[in-house]
């Protein structure tokens, strides 16, 4: 019998990356704002969050990041001169990213990895569960994942982490679970987590992509784990031993995943991600489409 848990409102997005994989176009400008069609990356996990029902976003940042707070911030001069022009279209797109949350910001003065960017959410979550969202994958606002997550962890208590099938010599890429299956098809019990390990000694096929709903005592985790891969505190780390012990603060699950993702932290798939979307936009696929076909026919 499946069991309610309070309600999760609270998300955590860190955002404190250097961005190095797209030098020099994040010299000056963080990775999260480059724009995957018209709207920076970062609007898309926003608006994934409210989408999900959580309304209250903490971004952890680090410094040369203040262009994620005035993009989420009113801009009246903008505002101002959209609407004597009478250009409402644009003046929505404008006003929409600073009405879509409650945003909050903290500075994550060391880059000491995922696990302590999620620590320093700690004083503003509380006692709370709530969510972790990478900004690195976009999931498609037609497959919830985000949704069921939620939902699963209402039910089950615990911690819920996303996973996604993939090739065997591509888990090396990933943090690996270890898992079981349940009465629901789409939801495994998680029994262990390897970070990036070698295709031989994985667990699985699964590898954990970049959603998470974690139990607060995470944070108490977080606190005593020592740095691992990378010299970094790894929450790979930190669940490892959630899963390993359930009394401390229940169970560990996944939600397996099998819907549309867009990888943007590499440079490949964040244009593939992009052609993508703009295929499938009502207002730029149908030229942009005939445009690809021609461009593919020809140059290929």
């Amino acid at each position: 019998m499946t069991q309610s848990h309070p309600r999760i409102s609270k998300a955590v997005i860190p955002a404190a990356g250097l961005g190095t994989r797209f030098l020099p176009a994040t010299k000056a400008t963080p990775k999260e704002m480059l724009p995957v069609v018209d709207k920076p990356a970062i609007q898309y996990v926003v608006e994934e969050a409210v989408g999900a029902g959580l309304d209250d976003v903490l971004m952890v940042t680090g410094r040369n990041k203040r262009p994620l707070e005035d993009h989420f911030d009113r801009n009246y001069e903008l505002e101002s001169a959209l609407q004597k022009k009478g250009d409402a279209g644009r003046l929505a797109k404008v006003q929409e990213s600073s009405d879509l949350a409650t945003m909050h910001y903290v500075r994550q003065g060391d880059p000491k990895g995922l696990g302590h960017a999620v620590l320093c959410a700690a004083p503003h979550v509380g006692e709370e569960p709530f969510a972790v969202l990478l900004g690195d994958d976009l999931i498609d606002p037609r497959d919830p994942l985000l949704q069921r997550m939620v939902e699963v962890q209402e039910q089950r208590g615990g911690s819920v982490i996303a996973l996604m099938e993939v090739a065997p010599e591509q888990i090396h890429l990933y943090g690996c679970a270890a898992v079981e299956t349940t009465e629901d098809s789409d939801v495994v019990r998680v029994g262990g987590l390897v970070e990036k390990p070698d295709p031989s000694d994985a667990p699985s096929n699964y590898a954990v992509i970049g959603r998470y709903v974690l139990d607060p005592h995470i944070f108490g985790i977080l606190r005593r784990t020592e740095p691992g891969r990378g010299g970094e505190i790894q929450l790979t780390d930190a669940l490892q031993q959630l899963a390993a012990d359930e009394k401390i603060g229940g169970p560990v699950h996944g939600v397996v995943f099998k819907g549309r993702r867009y990888d943007t932290g590499d440079r490949g798939d964040y244009l593939r991600a992009i052609v993508r979307l703009a295929c499938e936009r009502e207002d730029l696929g149908p030229d942009f489409r005939t445009w690809l076909r021609s461009y593919v026919a020809e140059e290929m």
